[in-house]
């Protein structure tokens, strides 16, 4: 699997015909992990799109999935990514039996243990700003050092060096990045001040 900038753009309330154009910006200004929620406007159909167009050069995936039978249809779609809110066993082995990433949401020890237990790639903490980053230190002192652990929610650029100091791998940004209606231009010019400012941190790690 090629590497990507740890950085997630959530793309929730997004249409099929916008997806392709915000996607490109996305990708140009170095975003290339893609979520688009299933609770957004057909976005099965946003997912699909995504996937014939940018599968080579991004990571397009589907959020606020609860469900095998979901994951299953994503996996059809060529989806390379499951994301979730909760923990939910099911989900992740279905989504790790179809070759997908699987990043199930997580918010206490016991969630993450079960989730890592269960096989699940990375573990996104939501919503992060309530967790906050003592939380965050905690769960990091008693997980196992190789667990990638992505912020999720309340969670900006200029937040990332202090998050990153406390143990987040990467993270997970939606209304920051992308609301609905936002045209291409402004997405690109928001992308590219988060790629920057996790750029700068990372050099300085």
């Amino acid at each position: 699997m090629r590497a990507h900038r740890p950085i997630i753009a959530i793309l929730r309330g997004i249409t099929p015909p916008e997806a392709p154009q915000i996607a490109e910006a996305l990708i140009e200004a170095g975003i290339t992990m893609i979520e688009v929620p299933l609770n957004s406007p057909r976005a099965m159909d946003s997912i699909g799109a995504l996937v014939r167009r940018f599968g080579g050069d991004a990571l397009i995936g589907a959020g606020t999935v609860l469900d095998p039978a979901e994951v299953a249809q994503l996996a059809g779609l060529g989806a390379g990514m499951i994301v979730s809110p909760n923990t939910d066993p099911a989900v992740i082995a279905a989504t790790r039996a179809a070759g997908m990433m699987s990043c199930p949401g997580c918010f206490t020890a016991t969630e993450c243990f079960q989730a890592l237990a269960a096989g699940a790639d990375a573990l996104k903490l939501f919503p992060a700003d309530l967790l906050g980053l003592g939380g965050l230190k905690a769960l990091r002192a008693v997980l196992p050092q190789s667990a990638q652990l992505y912020a999720v929610g309340g969670v900006n650029g200029p937040d990332f060096a202090a998050w990153r100091a406390a143990g987040a791998a990467g993270f997970g940004i939606g209304s920051a990045l992308y609301r609905p209606g936002d045209g291409a231009e402004e997405v690109a010019r928001r992308a590219a001040a988060l790629v920057a400012a996790l750029d700068e941190v990372e050099a300085r790690t």
